[in-house]
């Protein structure tokens, strides 16, 4: 079967870039940088995002394009003879399926958050205590929640029964489009409020008195963590597009163009966040309460509240459902490449696994609350921990090791195929820190994360 390549370089990028927005940006990223210093800490993330994120990202997606295979197969392909670095491509497929397992649950409560925000259920009337009750309410509902990640869960794998093209590029397209003409009329209306000036310069004004309180080191840590997660490193989510890609284009400049649209979403959704947070005398480092319930008080107690509130969750769900379909995609590509099947019959078995797979996050708040795998919290906890703490981290370390050394696919011809095509090329110089400095430090976040 012949395979499916992106129509358009814009449609590469945007597609690219949606799978790395998603929630960690516009959710954890304003929370994070809340609860450590505020602008001392943007100010190591988009250092770490230079000096981890591009470098990683481009391996990945070399390894896509010079194998044009999915995870599995393109190790297969790029390999040495008779070694067994295609094992990490099952572990990626794993990775995939279980960051779906809870990813579809936070996706369907932005969609539920958005319809309560568009029918008048949040209303000025209503006190924090009100707010708070609806979210606790959602959580209490497993028919409510099954609901709304079931439509997610449909709606993703329809946009993926149409093709590369037709489905994730022509969808992913419009709805990144539009996630960041929304975002940019949010951040102005957040800026435009009254009392402002404090949340911008917490935000933005590096303040290392403020960082010392919370502790440099953790500050850096934090930072190097965010930059890191932010862009679905370690699962070969990315991997996939590079093998759709064409190689017109060097890698590296490719890989700085979706994370500076990474960047620019993470850093504007911080100024949506900020500004109203101080305006309104809300604490920004609240945690991942401060979506669902210390916005929405914020939201209401704005002139026009509703409809802010509505726009609000409109560009959340379109930021959580481009990652939705980015990862379905690796799915069924995989199954697709693996197995032999075709794309219809890919789509009906992982819409039926995924579904059932998603229901014990969706029941960890209800029914099976009282599970805790490893003393977590709840179930999200637990798959959130594996894939974030281990599974994207150790991914990120095998694909580095393998991208630069002697017994994987070798530097030589990773850098090859990173300078293929026009554009910013990746210095040879850039060897010695690839090969011993970039994989401690990995290591020190997967240890870390583990810790």
């Amino acid at each position: 079967m012949k395979r499916e390549n992106f129509q358009s370089r814009l449609g590469f990028l945007l597609v690219s870039a949606g799978c790395a927005i998603g929630i960690g940006n516009v959710w954890k990223f304003p929370y994070v940088t809340g609860a450590n210093g505020g602008g001392v800490f943007v100010l190591f993330y988009l250092l770490f995002l230079v000096i981890m994120g591009v470098p990683v990202l481009t391996m990945e997606l070399a390894m896509g394009r010079a194998s044009r295979k999915s995870a599995v197969l393109g190790y297969k392909a790029l390999e040495p003879k008779g070694s067994k670095w295609h094992l990490h491509g099952w572990v990626c497929v794993l990775g995939c399926l279980i960051l779906m397992m809870y990813y579809t649950t936070v996706a369907g409560w932005m969609l539920g958050y958005f319809f309560k925000f568009l029918t008048g259920q949040f209303t000025a009337t209503m006190d924090t205590t009100a707010v708070d009750g609806v979210f606790n309410t959602m959580l209490a509902n497993p028919a409510e929640m099954t609901i709304f990640m079931g439509i997610i869960v449909a709606a993703g794998f329809a946009v993926c029964s149409f093709g590369i093209q037709k489905g994730l590029e022509r969808i992913s397209k419009w709805m990144m489009l539009a996630l960041l003409a929304l975002i940019v009329i949010l951040a102005v209306n957040s800026i435009l409020l009254d009392d402002t000036g404090e949340g911008l310069k917490f935000y933005l004004l590096p303040d290392f008195d403020r960082a010392m309180e919370v502790g440099l080191g953790n500050v850096i840590m934090a930072a190097m963590n965010q930059a890191f997660f932010t862009l679905s490193l370690g699962i070969a989510a990315i991997e996939i597009f590079g093998s759709f890609m064409s190689r017109d284009h060097s890698l590296t400049g490719e890989a700085v163009r979706i994370c500076v649209l990474d960047t620019f979403v993470a850093i504007m959704s911080g100024l949506i966040i900020f500004p109203a947070c101080f305006a309104f005398g809300v604490e920004p480092g609240n945690g991942p309460p401060l979506i669902f319930q210390t916005l929405p008080n914020v939201f209401l107690n704005m002139t026009g509240g509703r409809v802010w509130g509505t726009l609000f969750f409109l560009f959340m769900t379109f930021a959580s459902f481009t990652t939705v379909i980015a990862v379905f995609e690796n799915l069924l590509s995989s199954a697709i490449d693996n197995f032999g099947w075709s794309r219809k019959k890919a789509v009906l078995i992982h819409l039926v696994a995924v579904f059932l797979l998603s229901l014990p996050c969706v029941l960890g708040y209800n029914l099976w609350s009282g599970v805790k795998p490893l003393g977590m919290d709840d179930i999200l906890t637990f798959e959130d921990f594996v894939v974030s703490n281990l599974l994207l981290p150790l991914g990120s370390l095998v694909y580095l090791l393998f991208c630069v050394s002697k017994w994987g696919w070798g530097f030589d011809n990773y850098l090859a195929e990173c300078n293929t095509g026009t554009g910013l090329k990746m210095p040879r110089y850039f060897k010695f820190y690839f090969q011993f400095i970039l994989p401690i430090l990995v290591l020190v976040i997967l240890i870390q994360g583990l810790i």
